[in-house]
């Protein structure tokens, strides 16, 4: 399944069905008089956020979605048929943004099963039977359904996880997130093998976490450089970044910094997400090599640092018992602070 986290497309509610036009003609009735119905109104267009689904690639197939308008009315009174809301799936985390410069954001589906109206479907149009008076006695006006709602909008997929993996490329974040859980990523030994994000899911003492890898990041991914930071924004939902710094590379604070500092350039949260650093690929340097590296890399980020080898499994343990415990901690922050979702199901 390919992978796509924006994409644009047209939505238009259902117009509403037209009134219509009509006299009863029944017998020994001498005055039947108008009885045309009223429209029915048009369908609506409905967001949903659904399990299962972690791509919009359905919507570079797919752009254009049109409600079905409102039956029209008829004799003796009928109203016509609503038309059936078209309900467009998306995965949950989808954004919903405006067309304009901005990409002002319309709305945020985060939590499965929530449906939102977008648009509303146009009132259908009164029939001749709503006109009678008792000057107008035969009135043959009416009216035609009232338009439904459209516009074009953006929608953008921001995947929920715990726990975001970021760092340079080519410093193990595959091969740790292959380790650690059910995913099955390529791995290879140049930079940028990581094209588009992963998900896995970590299963570690009777807990359960989605660990989500990102690609790499480089000098400059701020301005556009390698393929840049817009995969970022899988990570702004997490509660959690796990930070890989190549023990194999020539300078490893410096290493950390980089990234550090393309978090900081991008925002979003990002640079006050808890953070826990981990000198990865441990087993190509030696001993010594690796104390006075570690010793160096604790001084540059002023805080503990695990020492790891996803591909012997060295250190992998201690690292996931410190990842658990920053969960509960930003769990029980959240709660503190984060009221109930206001929400509703339809």
């Amino acid at each position: 399944m390919h992978f796509l986290d924006q994409a644009k497309i047209y939505v238009r509610a259902g117009a509403g069905g037209p009134g219509a036009v009509s006299f009863r003609r029944e017998k020994f009735i001498e005055y039947g008089g108008p009885d045309g119905g009223d429209g029915g109104k048009g369908a609506d267009i409905v967001f949903e956020a659904v399990a299962g689904l972690n791509t919009l690639i359905d919507f570079r197939y797919t752009q254009h979605f049109r409600a079905p308008r409102g039956k029209g009315g008829s004799g003796s009174n009928r109203t016509g048929a609503g038309g059936e809301d078209l309900v467009i799936k998306v995965p949950v985390g989808t954004q919903i943004l405006a067309d304009d410069e901005e990409r002002s954001l319309l709305a945020d589906l985060t939590e499965v099963g929530q449906r939102l109206v977008f648009l509303e479907g146009g009132m259908g149009g009164r029939g001749n039977a709503s006109y009678k008076t008792s000057t107008n006695r035969a009135p043959r006006q009416h009216q035609p359904g009232v338009a439904g709602e459209e516009m074009w909008l953006w929608l953008r997929l921001k995947l929920l996880a715990d726990v975001g993996l970021v760092g340079l490329p080519n410093v193990g974040k595959s091969t740790f997130l292959n380790r650690t859980t059910n995913a099955v990523a390529k791995v290879g030994d140049y930079p940028f093998t990581t094209l588009r994000p992963q998900l896995g899911v970590v299963r570690h003492k009777g807990l359960e976490f989605v660990l989500a890898d990102i690609p790499g990041l480089i000098e400059g991914a701020a301005e556009g450089a390698g393929i840049g930071d817009r995969f970022l924004g899988h990570v702004e939902r997490t509660r959690v970044l796990l930070h890989l710094v190549d023990a194999a590379s020539e300078d490893p604070a410096e290493s950390y910094r980089i990234v550090r500092d393309e978090l900081d350039a991008y925002g979003a949260g990002l640079e006050d997400k808890v953070e826990i650093v981990a000198l990865s690929r441990a087993d190509l340097v030696d001993e010594d090599r690796r104390a006075h590296i570690a010793a160096t890399l604790e001084e540059a980020c002023g805080s503990r640092q695990f020492t790891v080898s996803a591909a012997t499994g060295d250190g992998v343990e201690p690292l996931l018992d410190a990842i658990a415990e920053a969960l509960g901690h930003a769990q029980e922050e959240a709660e503190a602070e984060e009221p109930a979702g206001n929400w509703s199901p339809l």
